[in-house]
């Protein structure tokens, strides 16, 4: 690959929203602007926004990999990733953002009552963002050495310091400008060249050997096999539920119903989008095989332009390609930090505009830490294990919270803690034990199916045990979820 491609394409993405970003900071005045837009973002921009942040490293590189070397059984995490926000439209959306909290941990205190149940929240998002920032530091390391042969820690460092300064300067409304045009960015960029090069090979009459062998999977179904995609579904449907990064997005819409529309529209742009990853992903398959065997499948969607459209057009599009995958790093990576910020700063530092940028500097340091000191895993499969450990924790929390006027703050802990203990357990044991564990190993690398159950289980129980510990003002709080809003009036001139 052409280094000065590369250099072209970083240079363009961050110099782009650097711009952005400085709009941004233009129109941020207020505490409200820093945490969430002043509630103004309609459903459209709020959308594009959602769909920049979610479109993480593990959509635009790591579900083509997947599917490069297991074939269909790694269809289920296109699916997941998008089903999770039907989940969203129907449980979650309008009710969190009836709420009127800025974060997720004030939803819980506003709840429940408790501030205990607060600080547990607070711990659990911020460990859950860190987990999902550090796979999109280690996808900007993997791409920066392909596209320019620099060292793999420049790229991890220049995602985290365009990110740093971004929230630092903008915060939400500035975040918002920027997360919408990464999004049609990375449509653009990954859409465009698979159209080329189906139309190269329409041309040449090069064609695709039977779907059969580029999807093939194993050819024997094993019960190991069905459980891990049972459990892998289940992460991904109710762990898009609990991700922080995404839930505050919705405090920033005007009412309830922009909050439903603006989950419509994210699915919609989301099922265009998933198409193309898999197509990269079977015409991996069938023409590149060695970047499988290579033992960097996530490249895959970085390689395939320049190898199946050699010359200048094909450094076009390669250029396109890197320029779209430093827009998910950066994009999904602002999400985490403003929602990590956001909470930091609440529960720390005084919810001042000033503890929100101290908050978000040191919520960008800590897994750009981490991510230089460990090496990277397959990105779909790292952000499916945030998914398992946000669904086992955040997630029972929000549909009980909102559906169940029984659960008290002793159930929501209890659940929470439990929930963390046996997901997190499980995935450090797993790992610790290796693939030589036989059934066991797959059980506990993928414990969604278990531990999510566990947790709603605890937490219910718990909570039937400590009645008496119910909110004294629940029927507000329910009637405040769920009454319908009044239809807001025209403005006059």
């Amino acid at each position: 690959m052409n280094a000065g491609v590369g250099y072209a394409a970083l240079i363009g993405v961050f110099a782009v929203t650097a711009v952005i970003g400085f709009f941004g900071l233009r129109i941020s005045r207020t505490t409200e602007d820093f945490y969430v837009a002043s509630r103004t973002v309609r459903p459209w921009w709020n959308a594009s926004a959602i769909g920049g942040e979610y479109l993480s490293a593990a959509s635009f590189l790591g579900v083509a990999g997947l599917i490069l070397i297991s074939g269909s059984d790694a269809l289920w995490f296109p699916i997941g990733y998008t089903a999770g926000y039907l989940m969203l439209l129907l449980f979650v959306a309008a009710p969190l953002r009836r709420s009127g909290a800025y974060t997720v941990p004030d939803f819980t205190e506003a709840r429940l009552e408790s501030v205990t149940a607060r600080r547990v929240t607070s711990v659990l998002v911020v460990m859950v963002g860190w987990f999902y920032i550090v796979p999109q530091l280690h996808g900007a390391a993997l791409t920066m050495s392909i596209a320019t042969g620099l060292p793999s820690w420049v790229g991890a460092v220049a995602v985290a310091v365009v990110v740093c300064v971004t929230v630092v300067t903008g915060g939400m409304r500035s975040i918002t400008f920027v997360q919408a045009f990464q999004f049609w960015l990375k449509l653009t960029a990954i859409a465009l060249p698979i159209v080329f090069i189906l139309i190269v090979m329409g041309n040449t009459g090069l064609s695709v050997p039977a779907v059969a062998e580029p999807f093939a999977a194993d050819p024997v179904a094993s019960p190991a096999g069905a459980y891990r995609n049972i459990s892998l579904v289940i992460a991904l449907l109710f762990g898009t539920l609990g991700l922080p990064h995404v839930l505050v997005r919705f405090y920033t819409n005007p009412d309830g119903p922009s909050a439903r529309r603006t989950t419509l529209i994210v699915l919609g742009l989301l099922s265009v989008f998933y198409l193309f990853p898999t197509l990269y992903g079977v015409l991996g398959r069938a023409f590149t095989p060695d970047i499988a065997t290579g033992g960097t499948p996530d490249a895959l969607v970085l390689l395939l332009p320049g190898r199946l459209i050699p010359g200048l057009a094909g450094d076009v599009l390669t250029a396109l390609v890197i320029a779209g995958a430093f827009a998910a790093f950066l994009s999904t990576t602002s999400g985490l930090v403003v929602s990590v910020a956001g909470v930091i700063s609440q529960d720390v530092l005084g919810g001042r505009v000033r503890g929100f940028r101290l908050a978000a500097v040191f919520s960008t340091l800590v897994p750009l830490v981490v991510a230089l000191l460990t090496e990277s895993m397959q990105l779909a499969g790292s952000v499916g294990l945030v998914f398992a450990f946000t669904a086992s924790t955040i997630c029972p929390l929000l549909l009980l919270g909102i559906w169940w006027r029984g659960l008290t703050d002793a159930g929501a802990i209890a659940g929470m803690l439990a929930g963390a203990a046996l997901c997190g357990g499980s995935i450090l044991l797993g790992r610790a034990l290796g693939p030589g564990a036989g059934p066991m190993a797959d059980f506990l690398a993928q414990p969604a199916a278990w531990s999510v159950p566990a947790a709603f289980a605890v937490m219910i129980g718990v909570s039937l045990l400590t009645r008496n510990r119910r909110p004294a003002g629940i029927t507000k709080i329910m009637t405040r979820l769920h009454a319908p809003e009044r239809p807001q009036a025209a403005p006059t001139r």
